[in-house]
């Protein structure tokens, strides 16, 4: 029996059937609604397509933003006009299948506990360094999600006292200086300051920007401008790293999203400054650092695996 898993993000929506080895059997991806009433039709549609081939028991929906506890419920959502939305009601409503509800960074984190680059471990922490931060905890072999359910999110976790205002409301989160759009920031700085921006500066009087995807590229080239912003948004990475590890104390950071591309050449800073920023360094365990190995692939794996049962708590 395979479940399906459906990972809703602010201008897609990806759905596939996973097996119970978290195998791709059949992926969709569809451009996600700008309406919401439509959004609902959308997967819906979606299950209904997945399923006509493939014998499902269960299908597991990923959202970004606030999930309760039960998994019933989106409390809030960033990029999509969901408040309080009973979104497994409505589901289950039109879907003859039990419908699970997940934060999509938890998702993608379990499945990267399960199936990839944490399978070995009872202790991990992901960090997706996308357009912000997403976080997702497992502790003990079990997703920690806390009190309300609404655990890991930490990439609003305060950074910077008075620092640079986040899309939560609060200011100075770490999402607004270790994500892709810190990336694209610090490689603007870089460019206006001259020296070392050259290389910056003249790919923004080509193109009229400074993407993210080719501040990757000119990172592999070697240019210093480039490669100073990175080093900037993984030594801020790398920096709360220490402090989450003085709570939570994972054996692996499992880092994913787009700028985790970048493989050793993010990882070497993150590393140097997660042991400067270690409570005790020199007397104690570190954790080990490695980048997703799921990709986009991640988010919908997880929301299969998570799927079918009737509370998070229940799922393994």
């Amino acid at each position: 029996m395979h479940r399906i898993g459906i990972d809703i993000g602010g201008t897609k929506i990806a759905g596939a059937v996973v097996d119970a080895d978290g195998r791709i059997l059949e992926k969709l991806r569809i451009e996600t609604p700008i309406d919401v009433r439509e959004l609902a039709n959308a997967v819906v549609n979606m299950t209904t397509h997945l399923s006509a081939a493939h014998e499902v028991d269960a299908v597991g929906v990923a959202a970004a933003g606030f999930v309760d506890k039960a998994g019933t419920t989106i409390i809030h959502a960033p990029n999509i006009a969901w408040r309080n939305e009973p979104l497994r009601a409505i589901l289950e409503e039109r879907i003859p299948l039990p419908v699970t509800i997940d934060n999509d960074a938890n998702a993608a984190g379990w499945a990267e506990f399960r199936f990839g680059a944490g399978r070995d471990v009872s202790d991990m922490v992901m960090l997706t360094m996308g357009t912000g931060v997403g976080g997702a905890v497992v502790l003990d072999g079990r997703l920690y999600r806390g009190g309300h359910g609404i655990a890991a999110e930490l990439g609003h976790v305060r950074f910077i006292r008075d620092g640079l205002l986040c899309g939560c409301g609060q200011s100075g989160c770490l999402e607004m200086y270790a994500s892709g759009r810190a990336l694209q920031r610090q490689a603007e700085e870089i460019a206006d300051g001259g020296g070392i921006g050259a290389g910056l500066a003249a790919l923004r009087a080509q193109t009229g920007q400074i993407s993210g995807p080719a501040i990757s590229r000119l990172v592999l080239a070697g240019d210093p401008g480039a490669t100073e912003a990175l080093r900037r948004v993984a030594t801020a990475l790398g920096e709360a790293c220490g402090g989450f590890t003085a709570t939570l104390d994972p054996e692996l950071y499992v880092i994913g999203g787009g700028v985790a591309e970048l493989g050793e050449d993010l990882l070497g800073p993150v590393r140097l400054a997660y042991e400067t920023s270690l409570p005790g360094y020199g007397d104690r365990e570190v954790a080990r650092f490695a980048i997703a190995r799921l990709g986009n692939d991640a988010g919908v794996i997880g929301a299969a695996d998570l799927a079918g049962a009737s509370t998070p708590a229940e799922a393994r």
